[in-house]
């Protein structure tokens, strides 16, 4: 099949290329740095000429800043209205395990890129992704960390990319598709491997997560017991082998 990845370059974006080139299909990587496809979400520029003739259009596209809603939100409205005048059948978006559940600004906005996606007019897939290695090792590079009691479920990138792989090669579900990792770990336990495997030293102290907030993300918002794909590498793993 075409297939079209928005935030192809990307953290899993570029995972998710790479997966879907090695079975067979023909992917077209859409970012606003494309020397190729140029696109972007918040204008709306570039759409049309590159989802051309695409069957599949997955939206691995990112934005953690104050305004991520003009992108995820407002973006992927724009983006669907081109799927649907392109005539692709198929749209995954990539979202965030916990996005109904956790009350703070960049969750929230997933959860409205969300139903955007199942109020379009175009077929779709949901992938809740856990947090990935990478982001969880970044977030610890730190020389200071405030580290709360939490559980994650931190799962690598390119395990996600091949579920998502799997997703776009089949019909569309509507309905939403669960990625964690192989084990559920306890922030301060993350940040014990990443010290003891990096050598790496930081200053911890431990942070209370107090009403709501504090309550979700202690009872699991960011795990799942049972997710439809789980990933292979753990987080020792995955750093072992950087």
């Amino acid at each position: 099949m075409r297939i079209a990845v928005i935030g192809g370059t990307g953290t899993l974006g570029r995972h998710v290329v790479a997966e879907l080139e090695a079975r067979g299909h023909r992917v077209r990587t859409l970012s606003r740095s494309s020397a190729e496809h140029p696109v972007d979400l918040r204008t709306g520029a570039g759409l049309p000429e590159a989802l051309a003739g695409c069957a599949v259009v997955v939206d691995a596209s990112n934005d953690q800043s104050r305004r991520a809603a003009r992108t995820l939100v407002d973006g992927t409205r724009r983006l669907l209205e081109a799927e649907e005048s392109a005539g692709v059948g198929h749209h995954v978006c990539v979202s965030v395990l916990g996005c109904g559940r956790v009350p703070i600004g960049y969750f929230r906005t997933k959860a409205r890129q969300e139903g955007a996606v199942t109020e379009g007019p175009v077929p779709w897939t949901i992938v809740r992704a856990a947090q990935f290695h990478e982001l969880v090792a970044a977030a610890l590079g730190s020389p200071v960390l405030p580290l709360p009691r939490v559980p994650l479920q931190p799962v690598a990138a390119a395990d996600v990319a091949r579920a998502i792989a799997e997703v776009a090669e089949e019909p569309a579900r509507r309905g939403r598709v669960e990625v964690a990792g192989p084990e559920v770990a306890d922030v301060r336990a993350l940040a014990r491997t990443w010290r003891s495997v990096t050598g790496r030293r930081a200053l911890t102290f431990p942070v209370p997560l107090p009403g709501r907030l504090g309550r979700e993300l202690r009872s699991g918002a960011l795990t799942s017991a049972h997710p439809d794909h789980r990933g292979e590498a753990t987080f020792t793993a995955w750093l072992e082998r950087r």
